[in-house]
């Protein structure tokens, strides 16, 4: 299971990169649709990228990984209500629950419940 953890790991940090450094012009049509501020969206986007990186670093320091683990799976869940007030069609859910359960998955492993 570790190992899954670990492709979870980088699967997770590859998605956020390309997402808030690539796609970021996306990134900001979304947040003004959610009339959420460029301060709440660079705040994130650090979050996300800060969180990334220690996932990654937590396949060499495992300690590392419970914590941003779960806060992940919190932004994602942020992003899945943010979904929800729009009224979205599920596929705009897919790519956010996706990482949430990659995030989720993580953390059990993490805390050896799977």
């Amino acid at each position: 299971m570790v190992l899954y953890s670990h492709i979870a790991q980088v699967l997770i940090a590859l998605s956020i990169v390309i997402i808030w450094v690539f796609r970021f012009y996306k990134v900001e049509k979304e947040f003004k649709l959610y009339e959420l501020s460029d301060l709440t969206r660079n705040m994130v986007g650090a979050s996300k990228i800060s969180l990334s990186t220690l996932l990654v670093a937590g396949i060499w320091y495992p300690d590392l990984v419970l914590v941003p683990a779960l806060m992940m799976a919190a932004l994602m869940m942020a992003a899945q209500y943010f979904h929800f007030k729009l009224k979205h069609p599920f596929l705009y859910h897919v790519p956010s629950l996706i990482l949430l359960l990659l995030s989720l998955f993580i953390a059990a492993v993490s805390l050896k419940y799977i």
